[in-house]
């Protein structure tokens, strides 16, 4: 299991980095536009923090304008991995820019058929949204789970990136169905290592070795 944070903020990357637990990051537009900045920018100054996969979404519905904003984002670094739109006109993009080697993420996706297209089409990562599934009622983790099975069955080297997370429990889960990677807002993330346990369990193993010393 990879963890990416999903944030466009660079001072949350730096402070997080030195974990050694983020391996990529994810950005859209609207985390983008939080930060006011120019995309360019961000993301160049991001990868100079993160060595390794770092997503940028287009920001059209126009096939053509897709597929030269894909080139655009490809040529600005290697590790660089567009996110296309699991719509139609994603698909489209996907199947012309993979001709050329460019790193595709297929975000929003929300069913079986669509996970299976992208595969299909040689996408790099796919991004199932657990939270958002759950909103609707959904199990967004067991259809994490279920690509997970149908790419073993038919051999599909797509990674699957659990999105949306918005607990501790949704990671865990995330974890247990093998999806490959998650990508974690700042405050789920700061929140992985902990627990009530072990909090109180160092508490007590400290406190006995200071009486043992004090005896």
């Amino acid at each position: 299991m990879r963890f990416f944070l999903d944030t466009a903020n660079l001072a949350d990357i730096k402070s997080r980095v030195d974990t050694g637990l983020v391996d990529g990051v994810t950005t859209n537009p609207s985390l983008i536009a939080k930060e006011g900045v120019d995309m360019k920018t961000r993301v160049l100054e991001i990868l100079e923090i993160v060595d390794g996969p770092v997503s940028v979404e287009v920001t059209t519905e126009d096939l053509q304008e897709m597929i030269d904003q894909a080139m655009e984002y490809h040529s600005w670094h290697r590790n660089v991995y567009v996110k296309l739109p699991c719509t139609p006109t994603g698909i489209k993009a996907l199947k012309e820019i993979k001709k050329h080697g460019v790193k595709v993420n297929m975000t929003l996706v929300f069913s079986l058929t669509q996970a299976l297209a992208c595969a299909k089409l040689g996408a790099d990562f796919v991004s199932p949204f657990i939270g958002r599934l759950d909103d609707i009622g959904s199990d967004g983790v067991e259809f994490v789970g279920n690509i997970v099975e149908a790419y073993s069955i038919y051999g599909y080297e797509t990674e699957v990136l659990a999105a949306s997370i918005r607990s501790v429990d949704h990671v865990a889960s995330s974890i247990s169905v093998a999806a490959d990677i998650c990508t974690i807002p700042i405050k789920i993330f700061d929140k992985l290592l902990a627990h009530p346990l072990t909090t109180k369990g160092q508490a007590q193993f400290l406190a006995d070795y200071k009486s043992s010393i004090n005896a």
